[in-house]
């Protein structure tokens, strides 16, 4: 909930891959910190629903101002709109964004609701970007058996493999160490890990935070931004509960990389926790084989998710898989999402 990416894509949805421009327009801070606080039940969304569809129309105005491209020449828009809560085990999750709204208004056709077939089929909904990991793989043509690591609110990695596609959310990311610090040093991010890496690891908290159940599952899994608490921290200095939390994210990971049915040969860390100096340290302790970021290979790294779903949307616009039974345990390759056209008058 940092803020709205935007990145033009220029794709077939299988193998063409062209990356253009992109940037990131904050959200308004009274709307990111309302939405934080939102819950996904017993409240009327439909305001915040306007304010985030709002948001991210602006914000494609601006950009495409700023680079000057003309509205008219874009094909569709893919709208994956603000996650407030996931909850895969119940086929539930909330995103918030009105695709008809944003098509009327900028007279572009819209997909969004991705999710949603997925979780009819018996998927968790969730990761949807390892279709467009595939895709930059093959285009940079990167040696196989090779992983993308996405460290967002939650971490999850996908593995490349030939042509099998595995991907789960492996456990943290950026949102427990996030709210600690905004808690209690009163910045919105450890910037480049500074906090965490004058810190010491508190091996029992840490060991407390990995006995989750949610690590005893095998198979295709997600989470959502607050399945886990802090709680095991909440003693410890600034610097000590950063460093611990850190910790967590770097020993889920090397979990789940055990867990993969093959050894990847490289990883590849996208998503903001790339930025993280303390945590790509503990990853290239714990993974043993080499990890690069989005940046080693020409990637723009805030732009991947932004590019992913503009990928997603051409893929359901042409009725392409975006999820296996082996990245969301959904029973069979299914498309999804929902087309938006302009409404003229």
């Amino acid at each position: 909930m940092d803020a709205i990416d935007v990145a033009l894509l220029e794709t077939d949805g299988e193998s063409i891959v062209v990356s253009g421009p992109w940037t990131s327009f904050p959200y308004p801070p009274d709307l990111r910190s309302a939405l934080l606080k939102l819950p996904a039940e017993g409240v009327d969304l439909a305001p915040f629903e306007r304010q985030v569809t709002e948001a991210h129309i602006e914000a494609v105005r601006a950009f495409c101002s700023q680079q000057n491209i003309d509205l008219a020449s874009i094909d569709c828009i893919g709208f994956h709109g603000q996650t407030i809560k996931h909850e895969p085990q119940l086929a539930r999750t909330w995103q918030l964004g009105d695709g008809a709204f944003m098509a009327k208004a900028l007279g572009c056709a819209v997909v969004n609701r991705f999710r949603d077939a997925d979780l009819r089929s018996g998927g968790q909904g969730a990761p949807l970007a390892p279709a467009y990991h595939r895709a930059l793989a093959k285009a940079h043509g990167l040696p196989e058996p090779v992983a993308i690591l996405n460290v967002g609110g939650v971490s999850n990695v996908t593995l490349i493999s030939q042509e099998d596609l595995y991907a789960f959310d492996c456990g943290p990311g950026n949102a427990l160490l996030d709210d600690w610090v905004n808690a209690r040093a009163g910045v919105a991010f450890d910037a480049d890990g500074r906090i965490s890496s004058t810190g010491e690891i508190h091996e029992p908290a840490l060991a407390q935070l990995l006995d989750d159940p949610y690590f005893a599952l095998a198979g295709a899994k997600s989470l959502d931004r607050n399945h886990f608490s802090a709680a095991p921290v909440r003693e410890l200095s600034v610097a000590d509960g950063a460093a611990t939390l850190v910790a967590f994210t770097a020993r889920a990971i090397a979990a789940a990389a055990r867990s993969l049915p093959v050894r990847a040969c490289k990883w590849i860390v996208v998503g903001g926790g790339r930025l993280n100096k303390t945590l790509i340290a503990m990853l290239r302790a714990e993974l043993s084989v080499p990890v690069a970021i989005a940046e080693d290979l020409g990637w723009a790294g805030d732009a991947i998710e932004a590019q992913a779903f503009a990928y997603l949307g051409v893929r359901s616009l042409r009725q392409l898989p975006l999820s296996w039974p082996a990245t969301t345990g959904v029973c069979q390759p299914t498309s999804g999402g929902l087309r938006h056209d302009p409404v003229c008058g």
